[in-house]
């Protein structure tokens, strides 16, 4: 195996890096700046390579920095949540990450139910667009966007999802928005993340071409509806991910449900290895059960 840095050193440099200061940092850590600074130094030495650039406007991580920032931060992150699980006698924990938007929007509004169900498991929740590294012990599951193409792992769909234009009712009724040509005549949110662009829904249900430039972008499918639900256009989002603004009225579908995209997109994703942890199965079971309740569960009326 080769030889790790100390890890105070990591520490040093994870400090750093995201307070983007020597003396922020050395504060943390209730270390000076001097010795920040020189552990840093250390690390960059046995690495053979430069993390930050510094220079009199302060300081920033380098391209060598960032990206192993990206990979050592997770770490550092996953041994101080197991060392204060150990410390406080937590023996059942559960560790998920998932991607931000199917976070806020789908899965923590029904972790009270979880919690209910299984209140001997301390589940810990991140969320972000990068995909989690179970090499690194980050997590234990994750909930996971995307086309599934990872190897190694058990990928397990969660549900299938209908993808269609919404907008808030005021906005459907304001524009009288019936058919799909007079989406060329309002502003059209572009969700960057999408698997679904509004190239593949004007292609694939229309004869129409979508348009090449949009009112606003966005890069998570919360910001997309929010942006929606605020009439500032009409948005290309799934139903179930929506489902909260769509039961609240907030958000309409522009066009009946057959002018929408199926597709499965979100999966649980984890090693075999974790297939036996108990509460890995616990969560997963809920999880499949709380997927089939929201199927088809997202309703679709028009305004």
């Amino acid at each position: 195996m080769p030889l790790l840095p100390p890890i105070v050193n990591l520490q040093a440099f994870e400090a750093v890096a995201r307070r983007r200061s020597f003396a922020l940092a050395a504060s943390e850590l209730h270390l000076t700046a001097s010795a920040v600074s020189h552990q840093v130094a250390r690390l960059e030495s046995q690495l053979g390579v430069r993390l930050f650039e510094r220079s009199a406007h302060g300081v920033r991580l380098s391209m060598a920095g960032d990206q192993y920032l990206s990979r050592v931060g997770g770490a550092l992150s996953a041994i101080s949540v197991a060392t204060d699980d150990l410390r406080q006698g937590v023996s059942n924990s559960l560790y998920v990450h998932s991607a931000p938007s199917i976070g806020s929007l789908w899965l923590i509004p029904r972790l009270k139910a979880f919690a209910l169900a299984c209140p001997d498991i301390a589940l810990n929740l991140s969320a972000a667009h990068t995909q989690s590294d179970f090499a690194l012990g980050q997590a234990d599951i994750d909930i996971r966007y995307g086309i599934p193409q990872w190897p190694d792992l058990i990928v397990e769909p969660l549900f299938e999802e209908y993808i269609l234009p919404l907008a808030s009712p005021s906005f459907i009724r304001e524009h009288r928005l019936k058919r799909p040509e007079q989406l060329f005549q309002v502003p059209l949110i572009q969700s960057n993340v999408s698997i679904v662009q509004w190239s593949d829904w004007f292609g694939g249900l229309t004869k129409l071409r979508a348009p090449d430039r949009f009112a606003v972008r966005f890069d998570r499918a919360q910001m997309s509806l929010d942006a929606a639900t605020q009439g500032l256009g009409v948005a290309l989002e799934s139903a179930t991910t929506a489902n909260m603004h769509l039961a609240e009225g907030k958000l309409r579908p522009v066009f009946p449900p057959d002018m929408a995209i199926k597709i499965k997109a979100h999966f649980a994703v984890y090693p075999p290895r974790h297939a036996k942890r108990p509460p890995v199965e616990a969560f997963l079971s809920w999880l499949h059960g709380e997927a089939v309740r929201s199927s088809g569960a997202a309703p679709l009326k028009r305004a």
